[in-house]
């Protein structure tokens, strides 16, 4: 029994679990010259910082996480036995010279969420170092980290590097296994290649090496977002042609329209996307960060005392931005201005749009900060640690919102100077947009040969083609051996994807081997099923196309009412809707109708798309609303995700953004009462538009 006791003694002295207790000070117990601490965890406390640590020599893991550590103390240098240091979530700017080559034996080591801007230069020195988190601080250079002998894993997410060193890499002087670099304004070599891992860092360097010849691109990917009418496409053709262009009402954007622009060795993607909100909720399979979005408002329409005005045309669009792509860099454009007053009216409406948006920018800084010290203060704070971490994630995007430029699109010198304005708003935040990359020849050469295989219309005429198919082609026209020309296709890929020249989901297991060269196929598929018409394309299916699905017109009735009392759209009626647009595009190929539009017995490429993208939810046919359906309760049942749950080819999805008429709601339920009513959700700080539709 002594023995047992002797044995607690001694582990409850070897580990010293302070977390939690809101320390401002290190506990006296902890500075007295007691040498059998070897752990000890100081994490979710108040230290600013660790004075007198370095009386505890025998330490061998220190956790000094999420604290309000502003100075990485020079003490630490004398825990000579330390093997694991944690010091995330904490406010270090810098770390002094002289610590690193005293700490022999460390060998993990998390600085992840500081502000660090700089790294010391004998980091190197710390030889036994193996794991290094620098994730989410300000550093634009990680020169210091060459030769470091044992390194294997290391993360620089989130900082502000443009450059890798490319001794870091060099087969033989690291061991490097896994590297992390994504949200950086990489441009060599570009985050795409980084997202392969190192062995494609490795080929990248290499290909460096041998073409030094390399060629440097400049490729933007412009996003035009606003409300319905504000002058997108006018503004979109006008940039295009370099003059102005009058768009037709019967030839405004359905869905997204995308066209090219070369000017001054730039290459611009421009996305047109309808402002109606039925196509507002398919924006987010389309659009990719870094992306320059020019935000249109109708100035002749806008006002400054209506609060609603700038609700609808700006802050709608600026808030759902912020939650796809944070980082993004936003170009607002007044548009319409040959229709206002005089131009004491455009310039007080531009004015009071400027000041509404810095506004609004401070005050979700300010409702983020309140969120997370009420979180911070809760009983128990650990329990809600994760929705913390969320909002420092949401804390440290910055999007950028450009003062508003106004232009008047009936003339030919407006249209100079939004070109102008645009080019010059690409030179300084070059940064934010990562439009420079530099390519090795060898990679130059594989793009290439994609367009040429289009141009030779080697590529099917729809553009979907497998990934293996893809590299058979391009092998024909590049001397690459097919091992390396695979490691450099999934490269391009990626980054053609996100600049908007193909589309390639590579996370979506079902479609990873999918590759979409012409996105503005699919992009008609989706303008067939998300559409402000929807109910007039269903009354008008003919009876032949019901017959090839097997359907009656009673059935088709049915379709309708459906989706216009429930929201539901039937998967054969889906299917009709897809395969009429596959024949006016005259694309009579069954292999492609089946693999793209789905059977009874399984789902096609778009219904798979429209579901993982959430939206739409999978639904059984005709299935009643259940009020006695079991409450969910957090923690005790599993609430299965759209991903999850079990889905009926046969069956019909739900589309939130049909809901227009509550009549079945009512039937089934009585008319609203408040009482009645309890929701219990746990969500994100912030929450998507159209995620609560009815």
């Amino acid at each position: 029994m002594e023995e047992m006791a002797a044995k607690l003694l001694a582990t409850s002295w070897e580990v010293w679990d302070l977390s939690g207790q809101k320390l401002k000070y290190l506990p006296q117990d902890l500075l007295a010259p007691v040498t059998l601490y070897t752990s000890v965890d100081l994490q979710r406390n108040k230290l600013k910082r660790v004075t007198g640590i370095s009386k505890n020599t025998n330490i061998t893991e220190l956790n000094l996480s999420r604290n309000k550590i502003i100075e990485f103390s020079q003490e630490i240098c004398n825990l000579k036995n330390l093997q694991t240091l944690y010091m995330n979530h904490n406010n270090v700017r810098s770390i002094p010279e002289g610590i690193f080559p005293h700490l022999r034996n460390l060998k993990f080591l998390k600085l992840s969420t500081n502000r660090l801007a700089r790294l010391p230069s004998d980091i190197n020195q710390c030889t036994s170092l193996t794991y290094l988190d620098l994730s989410k601080n300000c550093l634009q250079n990680i020169e210091p980290l060459v030769g470091l002998p044992k390194l294997r894993e290391l993360l620089v997410e989130k900082n502000q590097l443009t450059e890798l060193p490319s001794q870091l890499f060099q087969k033989g002087s690291c061991e490097l296994t896994k590297f992390k670099a994504m949200c950086n304004p990489l441009r060599c070599p570009p985050e795409e290649v980084c997202a392969g891992g190192v062995m494609d860092i490795q080929s990248y360097f290499l290909q460096m090496e041998e073409n030094p010849n390399a060629h440097t691109t400049w490729t933007v990917k412009a996003m035009f977002l606003g409300s319905s009418m504000a002058g997108k496409s006018t503004l979109c053709h006008s940039l295009r042609e370099g003059k102005p262009v009058a768009v037709a009402m019967k030839d405004r954007t359905e869905g997204i329209d995308i066209t090219r622009l070369y000017t001054h060795e730039v290459r611009f993607l421009l996305w047109d996307f309808a402002g109606q909100e039925e196509y507002y909720l398919t924006h987010h399979i389309f659009i990719t960060p870094r992306a320059l979005v020019i935000l249109t408002v109708n100035l002749a329409s806008y006002s400054t005392v209506d609060p609603e005005s700038f609700k609808d045309q700006i802050w709608f669009w600026l808030n759902n931005i912020q939650l796809r792509v944070p980082n993004a860099v936003v170009m607002l454009v007044g548009t319409h201005c040959d229709q206002c007053r005089d131009l004491e009216e455009v310039m007080e409406k531009k004015k009071d749009i400027d000041e509404k948006i810095n506004i609004m920018l401070v005050n979700r800084k300010m409702v983020l900060k309140y969120q997370k010290k009420n979180l911070e203060e809760n009983t128990d704070p650990f329990l809600y640690m994760d929705q913390v971490d969320e909002i420092d994630s949401l804390l440290e995007y910055s999007l950028k919102v450009l003062d508003l430029l106004t232009l008047d699109c009936t003339k030919t010198q407006d249209i100079v100077r939004f070109r102008s304005h645009i080019l010059k708003c690409i030179q300084s935040e070059s940064a934010f947009l990562c439009s420079e990359t530099i390519l090795p020849q060898s990679y130059e050469e594989v793009e290439q040969a994609i367009q040429n295989l289009v141009t030779l219309e080697q590529i099917p005429q729809h553009g979907i083609i497998l990934l293996e198919e893809l590299c058979d082609l391009i092998m024909n026209h590049v001397t690459q051996s097919r091992e390396h020309l695979h490691s450099i296709l999934q490269f391009l890929l990626r980054y053609l994807h996100r600049i908007g020249v193909i589309i390639w989901y590579e996370d979506i297991d079902v479609l990873s081997d999918h590759v979409f060269i012409k996105p503005s196929f699919l992009i008609s598929m989706f303008k067939t099923i998300v559409r402000h018409d929807l109910v007039q394309q269903l009354e008008r299916i003919s009876r032949d196309l019901l017959m090839q699905e097997g359907a009656l017109m009673k059935q088709r009735f049915i379709w309708v009412e459906d989706l216009r009392c429930r929201g539901t759209l039937h998967n054969a009626a889906l299917r009709i809707l897809v395969r009429r647009e596959l024949e006016k595009l005259v694309i009579d190929d069954d292999d492609l109708v089946r693999e793209v539009v789905g059977n009874k017995k399984e789902e096609g490429i778009i219904l798979t798309l429209l579901q993982h993208f959430e939206v739409c939810l999978p639904t059984l046919v005709r299935s009643p609303m259940n009020p006695q359906a079991p409450d969910f309760i957090p923690g005790e049942n599993h609430w299965e995700s759209v991903r999850e749950s079990k889905r009926d080819p046969d069956g019909a999805c739900l589309f939130p953004i049909y809901l227009k008429d509550d009549l079945i709601v009512c039937q089934k339920w009585g008319e609203n009462k408040q009482d009645d009513v309890r929701v219990h959700v746990y969500v994100l700080p912030e929450v998507p538009h159209g995620f609560f539709h009815r």
